[in-house]
């Protein structure tokens, strides 16, 4: 185990030096990228050898590879670098034009083709420098991924959940129906047809009903789902080829729509799906988050 003493005079210089070599594996590739000498390189990784009680790295010909405890820490050390670098680039003011940010930004799989495009767009002409990532959203650990900087929003359904996690609805969708361009119901799209047909549902849960079926078992409904699947594009080349009728939010249906499916309205009224976006009240004055919150707001409205 490391002695403590030591760590608590540790030279954070040390870790960019260390991040370098795991990256590169080798001492004078890492002199290279953060122009210094090589003797500079193994002197800092001698200095933090000393400081955590472990060899870090092993020469292999050329190459330094990592002893199986640096293996196990240096993605945890990584990560937590890169988010010290993305919280000092939040310090003063925002300026879309010139930063470098990085943006992690919390996403259901189902938005991102509505959003993405868009969102994608917007940045190119807004902020050309800035880049995102979208991340899986974890309902359960949202709150925590907001607090401990994972995310810096979320964008997801309606959600039961409290302060410190704020929240602002963007926009209602309604349902509508994709079905095979040459479908029989093309002719006939009742509610009694809509309920005697086949369904395709889509979720990534292996159970448990979809939001719309949970929509229609309020009013004492239900359909008959044959084919459940994860992804909303293989639903779409499924419905095209078969006589089973996909329903999908609007937004994404008109991204998924081609000559191959027609798009009809939802042939009974049910309540439209919510997409809110969540984040985390400490980074409310935050200027780059304050700038991103916007820029969705726009993406809905617009």
């Amino acid at each position: 185990m490391a002695d403590m003493h030591p760590l608590k005079k540790l030279d954070l210089n040390l870790l960019k030096v260390f991040e370098s070599l795991y990256v590169e594996q080798n001492m004078t590739r890492t002199a290279d990228a953060l122009h210094i000498t090589p003797s500079a390189v193994s002197h800092s990784i001698k200095r933090l050898r000393e400081c955590l009680g472990d060899p870090l790295f092993q020469r292999s010909n050329n190459r330094m590879l990592p002893t199986p405890a640096c293996q196990r820490m240096a993605p945890l050390i990584i990560d937590n670098l890169t988010r010290l670098r993305q919280i000092m680039q939040h310090w003063g003011e925002f300026q879309p034009l010139t930063s470098e940010h990085h943006f992690r930004i919390g996403m259901h799989y189902a938005l991102e083709p509505s959003i993405l495009p868009a969102l994608t767009t917007r940045l190119a002409s807004l902020a050309p420098n800035v880049t995102f990532s979208s991340v899986k959203v974890d309902r359960v650990t949202l709150t925590r991924d907001l607090s401990a900087g994972h995310m810096d929003l979320a964008l997801d359904v309606a959600l039961p959940i409290k302060s410190p996690v704020l929240h602002q609805k963007l926009i209602d969708d309604d349902f509508c129906v994709l079905m095979r361009s040459e479908h029989p119901l093309t002719e006939n799209m009742s509610k009694e047809a809509y309920f005697a047909a086949g369904h395709i549902g889509v979720s990534n849960r292996s159970s448990g009903a979809s939001v719309e079926d949970l929509l229609f078992q309020q009013q004492g409904l239900s359909r008959k789902v044959v084919i459940r699947c994860q992804n909303y594009y293989s639903a779409k080349s499924m419905a095209a080829n078969s006589d089973n009728l996909l329903t999908v939010p609007r937004r994404l249906a008109e991204h998924l729509r081609q000559d191959d499916v027609a798009l009809f309205d939802l042939p009974i009224s049910i309540a439209p799906i919510s997409t809110h976006m969540y984040w985390h009240k400490n980074t409310e004055q935050d200027s780059a988050l304050t700038w991103l919150r916007a820029l969705f707001d726009g993406i809905f409205v617009g």
